[in-house]
């Protein structure tokens, strides 16, 4: 006699063969009002590589101070920046037309298929693995879009992906990516941003800055190289562009409570430029791949009108490098190193 075995009848249909590539983001909220800031602030705040301090410390004062009173200030900023036309964030917007335009770069890879997701907010990191994996995706490789490697950004990312892989009965191969603050063909595309908007200008920049995004002090006193990372980026940015250390400074935005942060802080050098005789400065935000709140309103906008007010004559920003084709280059030349051994 002999045996054979069968599926169940209700065995859903397998697929297979595929390589996945989930591009992530930061997050946004769905919109500027209270509910939807409060939501993604919510999410995004209580993240405990965001917000490294004790629950029991800090719970009570997200909770009872934080979400009723930063909701509608952050909503107003974000108001003051919204994309009118598709109604939402230009992070959202940037980061799926960074999809679009990968997938349409990779069509000479068939069997990749490219997604996005947001670490805060929609589409979440769990929705996307799974839609991957449902296409067939047996491989994953997971980017961060952040070139600086740090424990809130990048790592956090990877935490979300890893708990919904816990939960998988068939997990895919997972990759991710790492660090890529000092690939020749970032610099050399943050270096032509510069020299595109510059050349646009009637006036000639006595200053070049570049802000990246702050993390605490006591981050980096616990081993955090992001820190390292933004000063290697910066460094090799300023080689590419035959700045003297004179034309050129790095500082750091976007702190928040009352711990010591990186420094020099962006806010605090706007303000006191115009006495040093800078009178025409350039700003730009490296460790940013999208346009959004913090380079938007809080550099393009709020840092330039405090430079202006402290005696500032003449000042531009330098816009991320978004969908652009010298920013989709960057994503591309890391997304086709990282596949490597798998297409």
């Amino acid at each position: 006699m002999t045996s054979s075995l069968s599926m169940p009848a209700n065995h859903p249909k397998v697929t297979f063969g595929k390589v996945g590539v989930l591009l992530v983001n930061l997050g946004t909220p769905d919109g500027t009002d209270y509910w939807s800031m409060r939501r993604y602030l919510a999410e995004f705040l209580s993240d405990r590589r965001v917000i490294e301090w004790s629950r029991l410390f800090w719970y009570p004062i997200l909770y009872g101070i934080v979400l009723n009173k930063r909701p509608q200030k952050v909503g107003k900023a974000y108001e003051a920046i919204w994309n009118k036309t598709l109604d939402e964030s230009y992070l959202r917007t940037y980061t799926r037309n960074q999809g679009t335009l990968m997938a349409e770069r990779l069509k000479d890879l068939p069997n990749v298929v490219v997604d996005w997701a947001m670490r805060y907010g929609k589409p979440p990191i769990a929705e996307r693995i799974d839609a991957l994996k449902a296409q067939g995706c047996e491989k994953i490789l997971l980017f961060p879009l952040y070139p600086q490697y740090a424990s809130a950004t990048t790592a956090t990312v990877n935490d979300k992906a890893f708990q919904h892989l816990m939960k998988m009965r068939w997990q895919p191969a997972v990759r991710t990516v790492p660090t890529y603050h000092d690939d020749p063909a970032y610099i050399e595309a943050l270096a032509n941003s510069v020299r595109q908007t510059l050349a646009t200008l009637d006036w000639e920049p006595q200053l070049l800055i570049t802000s990246f995004h702050g993390i605490p002090q006591s981050y980096f006193a616990k081993g955090d190289p992001y820190h390292c990372y933004c000063q290697k980026t910066a460094r090799l940015l300023r080689e590419a562009l035959g700045y003297s250390d004179k034309q050129f400074r790095i500082t750091f935005q976007s702190r928040f409570g009352p711990e010591e942060w990186l420094q020099p802080y962006t806010d605090k050098t706007m303000e006191t430029l115009a006495a040093e005789g800078i009178k025409r400065v350039a700003i730009m935000n490296p460790g940013f791949v999208s346009d959004c709140l913090e380079t938007l309103e809080e550099i393009a906008g709020e840092a330039g009108e405090i430079f202006m007010h402290h005696g500032g004559e003449k000042f531009v920003h330098i816009p991320c490098l978004n969908d652009s084709e010298g920013g989709m280059n960057v994503l591309e030349t890391v997304v086709r190193r990282e596949l490597q051994g798998w297409v």
